[in-house]
C-alpha cells in the first residue's frame, strides 16, 4: 500500500468520514458530486453489442451508491474491433446510453461514455476479419499478426471516435472518454513497441491521437467533458512509453484540441507486453500509481493553468489512501473500480460516518475479471449481487415471517447467512465449533498475495455483531441444541488421494501447511497440486520465503493454470522462478515414500524418483457429510446446507448459497 510516513492525515478518514473524497469536482461547466469515480471495464452485461438492461441496473446503484462519475464499458468506435464476444459497439449503444443516464442523472452522476479501439490486442474470433494495428506486431497471446493499417482505414477509425462521440453526446452523456491504456489501438499508435511505420503516422506517433482528441472536441463542444485514459509506464523502457517521458506527453496531448484542452486525465499502466499489470492482484501494491500520478499532474497541470483534472487510478481500494492522494496533491479524483464492485455502496457509507462498513475489496480478480472465454458475468467475491442486479433478489427488505434461525459454522458461507438473516428481522444464532470466525479463508488469507481475504470474513463477523447475531466460537455444537430453522455451514474435509501412501511416508495437507508451517519436517517439500489453484502456488511461494527447497507438480501443462481467469497466470509462474522453486508440469504422483515422491510423466509415462521429506496435497476437498449427518436428523429440524458440506465450492458460492439461503427464510 503506498502511503506517507505514517499514513499522516490519511488515517484521520476513518473519524472525520473523508473530506476531499466528499467535495464536489468542478469539470467545465459541469460539477461531479463527488471525487470517487466508478471506472470502465469489461462486464460481459451486454445484449449482442449494445448496453443492455443489465448495464442500467449495475451503474444505477453504483449512481445511488454515490459515485461522482460512471464511465461505461467502453464501446468499439468501429466494427473491425470486436475484441470479446459482448464487446459494447458504439453504433449499437445510444438507446443504452440514453437509459444509463436516465437512470444515474437523478442520482447526481456524471455519466461518460468510454469510446476506443482493441487494435491489434483484439481477436479476429467474433468478427471473423483481420485485426487492425499501426505495425504488423503479433498479440501477445493469440500471436495474431495484424493488418498494417492503411491511410484509409486510419481515416475511418477517426471518423468512427467522431460518430461514436456524438452519439453519446445526443443521448444525453456529459462526456466522452477516450482510451489510450491498455487494450488501445490509440496507445499502440503512441508507442514505440507497437507503431513500426516511418510514413507520417509514425514520424509523429502522437498524430493518430491529436486527430482524435481534436476531431472528437469539435463535435461534442466546449460544453461537454473530453476525458482522456493514457498509459504513462508501459513497462518497457527499451521502447515504450516511460515514467520520466509521461509528464511531458501528457502535458502536450492536454492541450492539444484547437477548442480547449481536454477535461480529465486518467493515469494508467501497461501494454501489449504487461497486460496483467493493469489491473494486478493482491500481490501488488495497492495505489501502484501513486507517484507516477503525482509527477503527470504536476505537469499537467502547470501547463493547462489547473484546467485539466488528473485521475488517481491503479488498485486504490481504501479510502484512507484515496483521500491522502487527493489531500498530497496527486490526483485530483480516484478510481475507485473494484472497490465500487465489491461495495456499490461505498461513498453513501463514507459520507454517512461509516468508513468501517464499507465491504474490502480483496483483489482477487476472481470475479472481475472477465475476459476470457467461459464469458463469466462481473462481480465481486464479498458481493454476488454486482453484476446480477436484475437476476437475484436483494436482501433488505424485511422477512414477512421472522423465524428463529441457527447458522451451524462461522465460515464465509455461513457468516452470511447469518447476517443476511438478521438484517431481515430473523433471530439468529451462530456456531463455530474453532477459536476464530472465517472457516478455511482465514487459512488461505496467509498464502502471499491473498491476505486481503482476511479482511473480508474479519468485516462479515464485524456486520454480524453489528446486526445481532448471537456468535458462538469454541462451541461444536449438538442436535440438542439446534432449534428453529438451521443452516448448515460445516465446511469440507480432505478429499481422496490417487497415490500410493508407503510406509514411513510423510504427507500433509495444504491447509495443514499453510496453518503452521513451520511444522514441516525439515527438508525438501513437493506440493501436489492437480487443481492448478491458487492455493498451490501461494503454498510455494511461502514456503521458499523461508528458505524450503519446494517443488511443485501438477498435470497440467503449465503451473497454477487456473490462474489465467484471475489474470495471474504469467505473473505468478514468473513469481515461482524468481523464487527458485523447482516446476514439474505435465505430472502424476504415483507413490509417495519415506525416501520421497514417485512422478510420471502424463505423455511418456517416464517415471521420476524425486527426494523430499514431505508431501503436501493440495488437491480437491470433498463436503463434510459425516459431520452434517450426525448433527441433525431432517424429520426433526428445518434444515439445508450451504457452501462446501454441499460440494467445493469458491468464498463467492460460499457467500452467494449462504445468502440466497437466507432470503429464503420467512
Amino acid at each position: 500500500m503506498v502511503t506517507p510516513e505514517g499514513l499522516g492525515e490519511s488515517a484521520q478518514v476513518s473519524q472525520s468520514g473523508g473530506v476531499k473524497l466528499l467535495e464536489p469536482l468542478n469539470l467545465g461547466v459541469l460539477q461531479a458530486p463527488t471525487r470517487i469515480i466508478f471506472g470502465p471495464h469489461e462486464t460481459n452485461l451486454g445484449s449482442g453489442r449494445s448496453i443492455s438492461a443489465d448495464h442500467v441496473a449495475y451503474y444505477q446503484r453504483r449512481a445511488v451508491g454515490g459515485a461522482g462519475i460512471i464511465i461505461t464499458e467502453e464501446a468499439s468506435v468501429h466494427e473491425s474491433d470486436w475484441p470479446y464476444e459482448r464487446a459494447p459497439l458504439a453504433v449499437q449503444c445510444a438507446q443504452g446510453w440514453a437509459e444509463v443516464v436516465a437512470a444515474c442523472s437523478c442520482e447526481g452522476s456524471l455519466v461518460l461514455a468510454a469510446l476506443g479501439h482493441a487494435g491489434g490486442q483484439g481477436t479476429s474470433h467474433w468478427s471473423q476479419r483481420e485485426l487492425w494495428a499501426p505495425s504488423r506486431v503479433p498479440e501477445v497471446n493469440s500471436r495474431e499478426v495484424p493488418k498494417w493499417m492503411e491511410p484509409e482505414d486510419i481515416a475511418q477509425v477517426i471518423d468512427g471516435f467522431v460518430l461514436a462521440a456524438r452519439l453519446a453526446i445526443e443521448a444525453g452523456c456529459d462526456g466522452v472518454e477516450i482510451n489510450a491504456g491498455q487494450y488501445s489501438l490509440v496507445r499502440q499508435f503512441l508507442s514505440g513497441l507497437t507503431n513500426q511505420r516511418t510514413d507520417e503516422w509514425g514520424g509523429d506517433r502522437r498524430l493518430f491521437l491529436t486527430q482524435i482528441l481534436t476531431a472528437v472536441r469539435g463535435a461534442i463542444g466546449a460544453e461537454k467533458l473530453l476525458a482522456l485514459r493514457l498509459a504513462c509506464d508501459e513497462l518497457a523502457p527499451w521502447a515504450g512509453i516511460t515514467p520520466e517521458q509521461a509528464p511531458d506527453l501528457a502535458a502536450e496531448l492536454a492541450v492539444q484540441p484547437e477548442q480547449g484542452p481536454i477535461d480529465l486525465l486518467t493515469v494508467v499502466r501497461g501494454s501489449i507486453y504487461s497486460v496483467s499489470a493493469t489491473r494486478p492482484g493482491g500481490h501488488t501494491p495497492t495505489g501502484f500509481n501513486l507517484e507516477l500520478s503525482r509527477a503527470v499532474r504536476a505537469q499537467v497541470r502547470s501547463a493547462t493553468n489547473d484546467r485539466v483534472a488528473v485521475v488517481a487510478q491503479g488498485s486504490i481500494v481504501e479510502v484512507d489512501q484515496a483521500e491522502w492522494a487527493l489531500t498530497d496533491g496527486i490526483a485530483d479524483a480516484v478510481e475507485m473500480t473494484r472497490a465500487q464492485i465489491s461495495d456499490a455502496d461505498l461513498v453513501a457509507k463514507l459520507s454517512a460516518g461509516q468508513p468501517s462498513r464499507i465491504r474490502p475489496c480483496t483483489l482477487s480478480n476472481q470475479r472481475s475479471q472477465v475476459r476470457d472465454n467461459r464469458n463469466p458475468r462481473v462481480s465481486a467475491l464479498g458481493d454476488p449481487f454486482s453484476g446480477y442486479e436484475t437476476k437475484d433478489a436483494p436482501y433488505e427488505t424485511a422477512a414477512a415471517h421472522p423465524v428463529e434461525l441457527t447458522v451451524v459454522g462461522g465460515g464465509p458461507g455461513g457468516l452470511e447467512a447469518a447476517r443476511v438473516a438478521a438484517i431481515r428481522g430473523h433471530q439468529v444464532r451462530l456456531f463455530e465449533a474453532s477459536e476464530t470466525f472465517g472457516g478455511i479463508v482465514r487459512v488461505a488469507a496467509k498464502g502471499p498475495g491473498w491476505e486481503r481475504l482476511a479482511l473480508l470474513v474479519d468485516w462479515l463477523e464485524a456486520e454480524c455483531r453489528l446486526e445481532g447475531v448471537e456468535l458462538i466460537n469454541n462451541h461444536r455444537v449438538t442436535p440438542a441444541e439446534l432449534a428453529g430453522h438451521v443452516i448448515l455451514a460445516v465446511g469440507g474435509r480432505q478429499g481422496l488421494r490417487g497415490y500410493e501412501e508407503q510406509p514411513g511416508s510423510e504427507v500433509r495437507t495444504a491447509v495443514e501447511a499453510l496453518d503452521h508451517p513451520e511444522s514441516l519436517p525439515e527438508g525438501a517439500v513437493l506440493i501436489w497440486d492437480p487443481i492448478g489453484g491458487p492455493i498451490g502456488v501461494a503454498l510455494a511461494e511461502l514456503l521458499a520465503a523461508r528458505g524450503v527447497e519446494v517443488h511443485i507438480a501438477t498435470p497440467d501443462n503449465i503451473i497454477g493454470n487456473e490462474l489465467a481467469r484471475s489474470g495471474d497466470l504469467a505473473p505468478a509462474n514468473a513469481r515461482l522462478l524468481q523464487a527458485g522453486v523447482h516446476m514439474h508440469p505435465r505430472m502424476l504422483l504415483r507413490a509417495v515414500s519415506a525416501q520421497g515422491a514417485t512422478l510420471e510423466d502424463r505423455f511418456s509415462a517416464q517415471k521420476q524418483e524425486l527426494p523430499v521429506a514431505v508431501l503436501v496435497d493440495a488437491g480437491h476437498r470433498l463436503p463434510n457429510d459425516a459431520l452434517e449427518q450426525d448433527l441433525v436428523d431432517i424429520s426433526l429440524v428445518q434444515a439445508c446446507s450451504v457452501g462446501d458440506c454441499v460440494a467445493p465450492r469458491s468464498i463467492y458460492e460460499a457467500i452467494l448459497e449462504g445468502r440466497r439461503a437466507a432470503i429464503a427464510l420467512g
